[in-house]
């Protein structure tokens, strides 16, 4: 039982720190937050398919990569609760073929577009916020999200074990 506990601990934290260093580098090229975003760290967002340790994994990633590149603590906040409800959300759809891709995308086309509008004072253009948003999370998520979950597949036991061998 303490085995498992650790494993999943272990799991949760190595997912935080693959989404900070993933959004770390794509914000290099300006990509990870604003108006247009593609952040390849979402693609993570489909690992809650193989795990639920991806969920407090996704969300601390999240809220880290929102502090380290300097975010507004609107967008700390919400932004890492999008990211959660998307987990969530992908966790209860993974027996789904492409259904577990459309969480992340949902939750943070409604969050975001606010966020961006009240704490960045992005123009008020509430539908071009939630077109790009949402084109960038399905790129995201939907393309390269799915792809990942594809590549991982044959893999899942041996990747995301739920317990300690002996």
């Amino acid at each position: 039982m303490k085995n498992k506990k650790a494993l999943y601990i272990t799991q949760a934290a190595m997912i935080a720190a693959l989404y900070v260093v993933l959004t770390v580098f794509i914000n290099a090229f300006n990509l990870a937050s604003g108006a247009i975003q593609v952040r390849i760290s979402e693609a993570l967002c489909i690992l809650p398919v193989f795990t639920p340790a991806a969920i407090p994994g996704l969300f601390i990633g999240c809220l880290l990569a929102n502090l380290v590149t300097g975010a507004m603590i609107w967008d700390i906040i919400f932004g890492s609760l999008a990211t959660l409800l998307g987990a969530i959300g992908t966790y209860y759809l993974r027996k789904t073929r492409f259904a577990f891709t459309l969480p992340p995308v949902i939750a943070n086309m409604i969050v975001i577009p606010p966020v961006l509008m009240l704490a960045y004072h992005v123009p008020d253009a509430w539908w071009f916020l939630v077109i790009t948003v949402g084109l960038g999370e399905v790129i995201s998520v939907c393309i390269l999200g799915f792809i990942l979950k594809k590549a991982l597949w044959n893999f899942r036991y041996q990747i995301f074990r739920i317990e300690e061998r002996a």
